[in-house]
């Protein structure tokens, strides 16, 4: 291969075919993902979502495709060994640019006021303590402990353990990948994927988060500058809630719980019912 030039088989990903693109390591065997019209009802799409490997990858390969990132423009992601969505298309994939129409602070003051405003004053109080029915707003950032890209590496051989094939998705950073893929894990959360992209990209920024797998209805971060303070963990707690709540209610109960679970702690993991 061509060390200047992207394979042929992954320049369909770009609209422009890839040009200007190179990736200076082989591709194992893989295909690419293509959007079922029949569950977007968008009809059929321009070109694929995203390339997958036939077989599970190493920690190491992913280390190898995010370090090629900058000239490929592909980044990786661990991919579930669900037989859905992906082989079946069950994906909407979006462009990038709409995720610029959100922020992370709009989505949290949305969503706050909106699950507030339908559950009972006293859960509310509880659940929420110490914050109740008034949204606290954006964490300060974190303090990195590492550089991002070696948690991320880190994360990566963590995840690869469980036998998890490789996803490649032409966009510029980790939150922009969740939305062009057209994953839908938080579907029953929020309908539409590119606020919640929003939200990843002001944790990428603040607390040197990076995408490194998705699931059916997982996500899994890695994160170099976690809160280490339990009332910096308590704000970083609240944006948890909004961006998945199922964490809180279906884990610890209360903010003050799922605080003491994320301090120091070095990868999120999301999971939506």
């Amino acid at each position: 291969m061509n060390d200047h030039q992207l394979p042929p088989e992954l320049c369909p990903l770009f609209a422009d075919g890839g040009r200007g693109r190179a990736l200076g390591i082989a591709v194992p065997e893989g295909g690419m993902v293509w959007p079922d019209p029949g569950y977007t009802g968008q009809g059929p799409a321009a070109r694929p979502a995203f390339w997958m490997s036939d077989e599970p990858v190493s920690g190491a390969d992913w280390r190898r495709f995010h370090a090629e990132h900058p000239r490929s423009g592909l980044w990786p992601v661990l991919l579930d060994e669900s037989a859905q969505p992906w082989s079946v298309g069950q994906v909407v994939p979006d462009e990038p640019v709409q995720i610029d129409h959100f922020t992370a602070d709009g989505f949290m003051a949305e969503v706050w006021q909106e699950w507030v405003s339908q559950m009972p004053a006293q859960d509310a109080l509880d659940e929420l303590d110490p914050y109740g029915a008034i949204c606290p707003g954006l964490a300060p950032p974190g303090t990195p402990v590492a550089h991002p890209d070696e948690v991320a590496a880190w994360y990566a051989g963590v995840l690869a353990e469980r036998g998890m094939p490789l996803g490649l998705v032409a966009a510029p950073r980790g939150a922009d990948a969740l939305a062009v893929m057209g994953w839908q894990g938080a579907l029953h959360h929020n309908e539409w994927m590119v606020p919640l992209a929003a939200v990843v990209r002001s944790w990428e920024e603040r607390f040197g988060a990076r995408v490194v797998g998705v699931g059916f209805n997982t996500l899994e971060l890695s994160v170099a500058a976690p809160p280490v303070e339990p009332e910096h963990a308590m704000r970083v707690a609240a944006e948890h809630w909004t961006f998945c709540p199922d964490n809180v209610v279906q884990g610890p109960g209360d903010l003050r719980g799922y605080a003491q679970q994320i301090i120091g702690e070095h990868a999120w993991s999301f999971w939506w019912d």
